[in-house]
């Protein structure tokens, strides 16, 4: 508290040795910080909500096109082939919507743009151990399990690319025609076996969660992004705050401070008995009225000295 106290007496008394040019100059810089510091604030608020909101459309359309290809898969190619799944000697991985939709994303993936991009139907307990859950997604399957009514979610996530927004989707096991091929080993086809064994994705229930729906997108570009533009608009910001108080300063010296010191020298003057300049008074503003008032100050001034001198000679 003592210390604050002798903080503040210091600036106190920094304020009151200040040249009023000065004071003007402090008094626009702290306006000036207190509205880059806002305004940096808000600006980059706005930004990084932009830039969240442009990663979750990326994501939320990346969903949509898998969702699409998954209901195609189910709807068209699985009634096609169906029939030819026992008969085969030779799985067909067409006929799984999951195989389908990451066969897709595979290929939109060959572009270097979306390289970094990631789509995975996690289970805890897939046929393709390509789909095994991580720790992280584990977790997700099983609110999603324990959570009824909830049906995505999202946040950011950091992998070893980078920092990453990801979407989840419950996918829940409703078409009856997927138990031929995960309700028991027995059931299943054995090409289907001779591929992924007899081991994993069995046991599946009707209406149970067995998949989350996982797309992640890179957001550490977009966000650098974001902040690359907010230093842009800083820098941009303080170098018009810099002009505008260097042209304040310029046009307050001329309209302002040099007036006043030109007044002021008079008023010295003025005051040792030099009375034979008047002030000038060029506007009819604040310094115009000063000078004038000054110019009566100094007629009042002249005529007590003449009543003066008069009254000294009739008493010699």
């Amino acid at each position: 508290m003592l210390k604050n106290q002798k903080l503040v007496k210091k600036i106190k008394l920094l304020q009151d040795n200040l040249k009023l040019a000065n004071k003007f100059t402090l008094l626009l810089m702290l306006v000036f910080l207190g509205s880059i510091v806002i305004s940096g604030a808000i600006l980059s608020n706005i930004l990084n909500q932009r830039a969240q909101v442009a990663v979750i459309t990326q994501a939320d359309d990346f969903l949509q096109s898998m969702d699409s290809v998954r209901n195609y898969t189910t709807n068209n190619i699985i009634p096609l082939l169906e029939s030819k799944l026992d008969s085969s000697p030779a799985f067909i991985p067409e006929t799984v919507a999951s195989f389908s939709a990451r066969a897709v994303f595979e290929n939109i993936r060959t572009n270097e743009q979306y390289k970094d991009f990631v789509y995975k139907e996690a289970a805890l307990n897939p046929t393709n151990k390509l789909d095994i859950a991580d720790s992280f997604e584990s977790q997700l399957i099983n609110v999603f399990s324990n959570n009824p009514e909830t049906l995505t979610y999202s946040g950011f996530r950091s992998l070893p690319t980078g920092r990453t927004f990801y979407i989840a989707r419950r996918l829940t096991l409703d078409n009856p025609s997927c138990l031929q091929c995960h309700s028991t080993p027995d059931k299943a086809p054995k090409s289907q076996l001779a591929i992924y064994g007899d081991k994993n994705g069995f046991g599946w229930q009707l209406h149970k969660t067995i998949f989350a729906q996982m797309i992640y997108v890179p957001a550490e570009k977009i966000l650098r992004t974001a902040n690359h533009y907010w230093w842009l608009a800083m820098g941009v910001q303080t170098g018009i705050f810099t002009l505008v108080i260097v042209a304040i300063n310029m046009l307050l010296k001329k309209a302002v401070i040099k007036p006043i010191i030109k007044i002021s020298k008079l008023a010295q003057a003025v005051s040792t008995g030099k009375i034979n300049t008047d002030f000038e008074q060029k506007t009819n503003d604040e310094i115009g009225t000063l000078a004038a008032s000054f110019n009566r100050m100094k007629s009042s001034l002249e005529i007590a000295m003449r009543l003066l001198e008069q009254k000294n000679r009739k008493h010699e």
